[in-house]
This record gives C-alpha cells, structure tokens and sequence, in this order.
C-alpha cells in the first residue's frame, strides 16, 4: 500500500447533501506514518458538524473482498482507514428529495469521511489485513438496532460497481436478505418539540408547520416545564431541536409579589431547565426574547447590546437569554409588541373603534408591530437555511411608529376617524396606577434578520391583513 504524505487537511462535497470526504495530512519516514484522524477544532473550521463523537469502533478484516452494508444508522459517523484500503458506498436512505444518492470513493489511511445519520454505509476491502475506524455520537445498544435503515448491497437502484464482484466476496447472511430500495422504508428526521405550543406564538408555529409529521406540538398538559419528569420521560435522541414558545408576558403584574415569582419560573428557571437539556443531548434551543431587556434609550437596538432592563419582566427575559446564550446550538429571535391569535392591543383597539369609544393611547413609546405569522416563519427559516447561531433582532419592518399612531391607524381601518385617538405620554397615562416601568423606545435594528436571505413584510400591510381577517370572523 502506497500512502500519499503530505497532504493538506481539506474538504470534499459530495452528491449526498452532508457527506463529505476529508483529506488527512499523513506525516511518515523510515519508521512507519503518523496522522491526526480526528482533531476537532481543525475539522469544524473546515465545516464539519461538531457532532461530539462519544464512543470509537474499529472493525479488522483479514482478507480483501470482505463485504459490509448498507447499514443506516440512527447517529453520525466519522469514518476513516488505520490500515490498508477500501471501496467504500454510501446511499442516502433518509427521507427528502435526496433519497436513493449514491456516492463511492476509495479510501487508505490519508482520507476520512463524515456520514450523517439515515445515510446507508458500506465498505469492501481491497487488501488484506484493513482496520477501519469511526467515531459515532451515540452509544451502541441492542434497543438501537430497531432504528437501523438497511439497502441490500446488489440493489440494482444503487447499482454499486463493487471492485470484486459480490458473488466473489465475502458477506454475511444478514446483508445477503436485506431489502431493494423500492422497499426501504426511509429514515424520518429527528423531531423538532413546540413548548408552549397553546399561546399566540404556539399557534402560529401550528399554522407554520401544519401537516409536518417531524413537528411535535406540546402544551402545558403535555410538557409541563417545572416539572422534571417532563424532562426525564422523553427520549431525547429523537430530537434535534426545541423551539420554546412559552413565556409569562404579564409586565405589570411581574411587579407583584407573586407575579414575580411566577415570571421568575417561566422565564428563567423553565429555560434553564431547557438549556441544561439541549447542551446535555446536542440539540438546538430556539427561545424568544423582548425589546424589554433594553431601557428604550437608544435610537436602535442592536443584538451585541448590553442588557438594560427596566422592570421584572424585562429582568427575567434577560436573564433567560444570558441562560440561552451559553447553549452551543442557539437561536434567540428577539422581538416587540407582539400580535397573534388571542387577545392583544390590535384587537383591544379595534372593539373601542367599533363601540365609538375614543381612548387616549401612549404617543411616546415607538417601535414596530411584529405579527406572530412572520415569527413563525422566521424561525422555520433559521432551522431551514442552517442560519448561524446567536441572537436575531426581528419585527415586521416599514415605518417606527408610537402606540398612538397605531392605533389611529386601527381606527381608520375600523370605519372610526382617526381623530377619536388621543396621545398621552407614558409618565401620564399611567399616573396614579400600579405599573411596570417601560422602554420608550423598542425598535429593533433588522440587519442580521435580513442578512439571512428572510423577506421581512412590512408591518402597516400585515395590520390591513389582520384586520380585514378579524373583521371576516365577525
């Protein structure tokens, strides 16, 4: 066996969407050879998944010919050669348009590749004496094998050109019976679990995903999240993310005694519980953040900028994103004045406009509507599109306007006169009243949500859809 020394680590793409061929720098004299087969922060610069491999197998074969596959296993792998070569084939057996991909590549010991999980595996040995090694993320059990996705090596679909012909080869029993592709069943993805799957933003993520098997949807009755047995009881390795649509939103009455505590436990110690979860198993953790961890003091917020809330809910919401932060595999989208399906100030305003009251409204607090439709969407978008991680600033865009203009705008469109809406200012309009203090200014700089390639709609068009949709439910 000749290897090639020398080489420059770097990566190869294939036809299978996350299979990716690796050459291994190989360094050997007179005495023998030396590599790096795994080293991680080289590798995830060259844009391998950090996978956290958990457990290493070797599997020896004495002779060439030696046949094994197509195994699809429910973890991914990262395969290289410690002695000899291989042919090596790989079919995508994972549900999606990829399905039935097939890819072949020779492999010696200066070369490694990276198979994602439901991507059928299997190699055939070109010479005597070929140790291969892979590093897998998930321990092996006898419970596992149940989740193993199988294609028989002579699938005529696959058509792999096997370099000695099977009838030449050596196999087991086993992978001579198993099944043709038009008869494999294909390997679903891991699931993604709604939390707070009952509130405006849980619902729109229901309208979001409607008819997608892979979106698991929990309320408080099925996901309870104080209480740990909600945690313990579910098996986690089906999962790739959880997206936590629960929040305590009451910012007034956060200010009471009890209302803290209970703003406390939702927002934060719930989140912990979810973080500590989603760092334990490797998944990734969206949560939904407020305009009201700042102070309202800038002209616009930036994502980078240092917390500054107010009140005890600003307060909580801002310790639940310095909790969500620390998870590897994060998305905080970070909003303001929130519209969906419930109750909410768009609804409240267009009831007066249809009784004739003529309210006065707050005209020094400004921001952006953000309708829980595009939340959604934003979201689906992020998982999708496999946008970095960290914190996302998002509302709906168009025009910074007050609460008051909003809500004349409501008025307008109600068939009331725009006039019948008063401006008071904040330290007025709640004179003599029990309430949390507030940011005046919420508008949220969106550059890193539109550097994402999302199509943000603009905020007074959404409002004419909304009330023209309420109006239709009258």
């Amino acid at each position: 066996m000749t290897i090639e020394f020398s080489k420059k680590l770097a990566a190869h793409h294939t036809p299978i969407p996350g299979v990716v061929v690796y050459d291994l720098p190989v360094h050997g004299d007179n005495r023998g050879w030396f590599k790096e087969n795994w080293q991680r922060e080289k590798m995830l610069a060259l844009g391998l998944p950090d996978f956290r491999p958990v457990q290493n197998n070797i599997s020896f074969n004495e002779k060439a010919g030696t046949t094994r596959g197509i195994h699809a296993e429910p973890w991914d792998k990262f395969i290289s050669v410690a002695t000899g070569r291989i042919f090596g084939a790989w079919v995508d057996l994972r549900e999606g348009p990829s399905f039935g991909s097939v890819f072949t590549a020779e492999l010696d010991p200066s070369q490694a590749i990276f198979i994602p999980r439901g991507v059928g595996n299997a190699f055939q040995t070109l010479e005597d004496n070929t140790a291969y090694t892979y590093l897998v993320n998930d321990h092996w059990s006898a419970d596992a094998q149940g989740h193993y996705t199988f294609l028989n090596l002579a699938d005529e679909s696959a058509a792999v050109q096997w370099p000695i012909p099977l009838e030449q080869a050596e196999l087991s029993d086993k992978d001579k019976s198993h099944p043709r592709l038009a008869d494999v069943v294909p390997m679903p993805p891991k699931k993604v679990l709604v939390v707070g799957a009952n509130g405006q933003l849980g619902k729109a993520l229901r309208a979001q995903y409607d008819g997608d098997s892979t979106i698991e949807f929990a309320g408080r009755g099925e996901f309870e999240l104080a209480n740990a047995d909600s945690f313990t009881s579910r098996n986690w390795k089906k999962y790739s993310t959880i997206i936590n649509a629960a929040a305590y939103t009451a910012v007034d009455a956060a200010e009471s005694e009890e209302g803290r505590a209970a703003a406390w436990a939702t927002n934060v110690t719930a989140v912990a519980n979810l973080a500590r979860t989603a760092v334990a198993h490797n998944l990734t953790l969206v949560h939904v953040s407020s305009d009201y961890v700042f102070d309202g003091t800038r002209a616009s917020h930036d994502e980078d900028e240092p917390f500054t809330p107010l009140g005890v809910y600003g307060q909580t919401k801002a310790a639940g994103d310095a909790v969500v932060s620390v998870v590897p595999r994060h998305y905080i989208v970070r909003t303001s004045w929130v519209i969906g399906e419930g109750n909410n100030f768009v609804r409240v305003m267009a009831g007066l406009a249809g009784r004739g009251i003529k309210p006065a409204v707050v005209n020094d607090q400004t921001g952006r509507l953000t309708f829980t439709q595009d939340i959604a969407a934003f979201i689906s978008h992020l998982l999708t599109t496999g946008a970095a991680y960290g914190t996302y600033n998002f509302t709906n865009g168009g025009q910074v306007k007050s609460w008051a203009d909003i809500a004349s705008d409501v008025y307008e469109q109600s068939g009331a006169s725009k006039s019948d809406v008063t401006g008071v200012t904040t330290a007025d309009y709640f004179k003599d009243k029990v309430a949390a203090p507030r940011p005046l200014n919420s508008a949220l700089n969106l550059a890193k949500a539109l550097s994402t390639g999302f199509d943000v709609a603009d905020a007074d068009e959404r409002l004419t859809t909304y009330l023209k949709a309420e109006n239709d439910k009258a």
